[in-house]
């Protein structure tokens, strides 16, 4: 049996946990302290924190919110969103992350990926790639950076491997068109990158049913699959949901 792992996501604007669709429309989902208690007593495998405005408002990560999460948080805490540098990343270990998140700034300075590697280890190392169709590209898919506002024409398959071979340890595509629509996830988004790089792969953005989890891991071959709003608004309870994963194999 391939067990893939569960993780909520934690998309964290002035404090609360919001969940909008494609990146904007916006939702208060709650106290991110009172989410990650919960998700961790309902058995999730993974908690992912993203401070969703940190890059575009040009601002680090806020500390005090990942410490008071990390505080109540018994499994593995990926944090991401405004680490620009290796002593960001290291700040965001110490107030309580087990894995930092890098997306824009690993983009633009591709060495803060093997910085991050050499200090920490691959395994505290998620790079995460917004991504949105672009037929003109060889994979037809395109990087997007600054919370997915900044077309960078980029193959995004090709960056993932790029990624992996600079000492990624994780690999977290988000497919812009899907993000909070619930239609699925990006299928051929997944497995092209699950087929181009040997590192694990976060399935991110679309997740609606469960169906589209067993896809994810059936037919894409990610590793963890991540969702938000249909945990947070318990459209989805985690443990049913693994039970029917376990049921058909995964």
């Amino acid at each position: 049996m391939n067990k893939v792992l569960i993780m909520p996501c934690l998309d964290i604007k002035d404090g609360r946990v919001v969940k909008g669709i494609h990146f904007v429309n916006l939702r208060d989902a709650g106290d991110p302290v009172e989410c990650a208690r919960i998700y961790c007593e309902n058995g999730a495998d993974e908690l992912a924190f993203l401070d969703i405005t940190a890059t575009i408002e040009k601002r680090k990560t806020t500390l005090e919110a990942v410490r008071r999460v990390a505080r109540v948080t018994t499994i593995p805490f990926t944090v991401g969103g405004g680490i620009k540098s290796l002593s960001d990343a290291e700040e965001v270990l110490e107030a309580g992350a087990d894995r930092i998140s890098i997306s824009s700034a690993a983009f633009r300075n591709p060495g803060l990926i093997d910085q991050a590697a050499a200090k920490f280890g691959s395994s505290k190392v998620v790079v995460a790639i917004d991504v949105d169709r672009n037929p003109a590209l060889p994979s037809g898919y395109e990087v997007y950076i600054d919370g997915g506002n900044t077309p960078t024409r980029k193959d995004a398959v090709q960056w993932a491997g790029e990624a992996e071979a600079r000492g990624a340890g994780y690999i977290l595509p988000t497919s812009k068109t899907r993000d909070g629509a619930k239609t699925g996830y990006d299928i051929p988004l997944i497995r092209g990158i699950k087929e181009a790089v040997k590192i694990p792969v976060i399935a991110s953005g679309g997740a609606g049913r469960m169906e589209h989890f067993l896809e994810a891991a059936r037919d894409g071959k990610a590793d963890i699959l991540l969702a938000a709003s249909v945990f947070h608004f318990g459209e989805i309870k985690i443990m049913e949901l693994k039970k029917y994963l376990n049921e058909h194999g995964f």
